[in-house]
């Protein structure tokens, strides 16, 4: 599909975003919840995003927060999209509208095990979806690929996740046509973004566009 996105998620490093500003993929994903293995706290967000190009756009990953604590960072222009990979609800999202001041687009995440998941994911009050694959252990980020046939008939653009990487984002793409594609373990060696590999992940998206 000419023209899919890039979403490379879960930077923790300064490396991270080096390699990000050498390879401008359309979007980066912090994890600004606690507890996770990719976690960074907001001092280390507030860096990144000052060195981010201005050029990438940066989603925050939250995990059944606060409002008040998911609105300060778009407010302070660390993050202008909200990732929401919890439990939140339409109730959530219109209350976090409250709080935020200024312009924002929110990407909600779904676990997909069944047809009905992605059914239902078409009632979120949200400008995105991100379609992940499900996984009891954890909230994203596990490597996992779902079935990729389950999707269909999606009301609004959505991100493609789960296991994404070089090997198989050209099948992906072609067979889901995904506004953008997500990919982050997978862009890693031993728990570590590799520059190597999201270069290949890049390359390849990119050339299905020539």
């Amino acid at each position: 599909m000419p023209g899919t996105k890039i979403k490379i998620c879960g930077l923790r490093r300064t490396k991270d975003i080096e390699y990000a500003n050498m390879l401008m993929p359309d979007y980066t994903g912090f994890i600004l919840a606690e507890g996770f293995r990719r976690s960074i706290t907001r001092k280390q967000a507030e860096s990144f995003a000052a060195r981010l190009d201005s050029g990438i756009k940066r989603a925050g990953v939250f995990v059944n927060q606060p409002e008040d604590v998911v609105a300060g960072y778009v407010d302070s222009g660390i993050i202008q999209y909200v990732q929401l990979h919890g439990d939140e609800d339409n109730n959530y999202i219109s209350r976090l509208g409250k709080y935020i001041h200024r312009e924002y687009s929110i990407i909600k995440a779904v676990k997909v095990r069944c047809a009905e998941d992605i059914r239902m994911a078409a009632g979120y009050n949200c400008d995105y979806l991100l379609l992940d694959a499900y996984s009891p252990q954890q909230a994203g980020g596990n490597g996992m690929v779902f079935d990729w046939t389950l999707v269909k008939n999606i009301n609004k653009p959505f991100f493609l996740a789960g296991g994404i990487s070089a090997s198989n984002v050209k099948k992906a793409v072609e067979l889901v046509k995904p506004y953008a594609v997500d990919a982050s373990s997978s862009m890693e060696t031993d728990g570590f973004k590799d520059f190597n590999k999201m270069k290949e992940f890049v390359d390849v998206i990119r050339k299905m566009e020539v």
